[in-house]
């Protein structure tokens, strides 16, 4: 895949919308921390390297990386200088003493991350006692996530790949499921495992929830998958998806097997109406919540209610912005380059749970699903 791109230029360009942003505000620096502690995924989104760093950029321009893993970085890292970890007795404290003062000796004013503790900024105040301390909210890590919910044409293509194997193993798991030789939640969620790795995968994008009709009525089923059976008769739910170079698939498909009862046949034919309702509404332009709103006065028509959010971005992190809820701002619009989940769901503890959901690709023109999920009935 990135074979296929420039992705130092990628990189830089990314980058120089921040550089862009520090000499608006007269700001002479940022610093971005990624860690067990707290994962920072700005960092592998204007660097490439995927973990573990501290991360400098400065007015001029300047990129300085020091990755806890050298090794690692000298093979995927785009920065303009790469400095161990290590060097700086791995303190990221010490680190920004040491890079800005190699950088600008006189000071300056330095934004930290909002989630900065008092303790934290304590240290760092002790540690750069020449440099005006930023720490508020709306500030230029947010300015990162904001850029992060528009995804580039690397960032789609990604995206789009790792949905194109999410769709290829949800068609083998329905025939797997018809054939007899999946039987539990395990055998679904095992099987995940296994065939994201041979497909060239980082991982599942999140825990997978595999609930056979004894549990699906659990919004996030706890714990994610057992020995129960699955894609018995009744409401069964998977939601699953994978990393590819970072970034998220997230999908979730029903197994409805009957013969079922009035009272879940309307349940299924429900969510499926809001899919089709409120996919008209994922355009560019169109207002976030109107599409959030919509679904909510479908359920609310038939005397339902449905307990979360209508969808999310996704992206290197499987919940991002745009946010699809009635709580989103009245100004948040669909913009093309906006992946965002569409995943109406309805749950009852006597029928089961039903969720369907699709990742959107919002564009020019309208909307295309990139996965291929749907209410199996069988």
């Amino acid at each position: 895949m990135s074979a296929n791109f420039n992705l130092k230029e990628i990189y830089r360009r990314r980058v120089d919308k921040i550089v862009s942003y520090l000499n608006e505000h007269n700001i002479d620096a940022v610093f971005f921390h990624d860690s067990e502690d707290k994962r920072e995924p700005a960092l592998r989104y204007l660097t490439g390297h995927p973990t573990d760093a501290v991360l400098i950029i400065t007015a001029a321009g300047k990129t300085i990386l020091s990755p806890w893993d050298i090794n690692l970085a000298n093979e995927r890292a785009f920065a303009d200088e790469v400095i161990p970890y290590t060097n700086f007795t791995n303190s990221e404290f010490t680190a920004a003493k040491e890079i800005l003062k190699k950088e600008l000796a006189k000071g300056g004013k330095l934004v930290l991350p909002e989630s900065t503790t008092y303790l934290d900024f304590a240290t760092f105040k002790e540690a750069l006692p020449d440099w005006e301390l930023v720490c508020k909210k709306d500030s230029l890590h947010q300015f990162v996530i904001n850029n992060r919910s528009v995804k580039d044409e690397y960032e789609i293509a990604c995206t789009r790949k790792a949905c194109e194997i999410t769709s290829r193993m949800t068609d083998d798991i329905v025939n797997f499921l018809n054939s007899g030789a999946f039987k539990t939640e395990s055998d679904v969620a095992l099987f995940i495992e296994k065939r994201l790795r041979e497909e060239g995968c980082e991982r599942t994008s999140f825990d997978t929830l595999a609930a056979g009709p004894s549990r699906s009525h659990a919004i996030h089923a706890f714990p994610g998958y057992t020995s129960e059976p699955w894609g018995t008769k009744g409401l069964s739910i998977l939601d699953y998806g994978v990393c590819y170079e970072g970034y998220a698939s997230d999908c979730t498909i029903t197994i409805a097997r009957g013969p079922l009862s009035a009272e879940q046949t309307e349940v299924l034919d429900l969510v499926e109406k809001a899919v089709e309702e409120c996919r008209k509404l994922y355009l560019p332009g169109k207002r976030v919540k109107d599409a959030a709103n919509k679904a909510d006065e479908i359920f609310k028509e038939a005397g339902k209610k449905m307990p979360h959010g209508l969808g999310h971005g996704t992206g290197l992190e499987i919940h991002e912005a745009p946010f699809v809820s009635w709580r989103a701002k009245e100004d948040t619009l669909f913009e093309p380059g906006n992946i965002v989940t569409l995943e109406p769901g309805l749950y009852d503890p006597r029928l089961g749970g039903c969720r369907l959901e699709n990742d959107v690709l919002i564009t020019e023109s309208g909307n295309e699903f990139l996965t291929n999920s749907k209410i199996f009935r069988l």
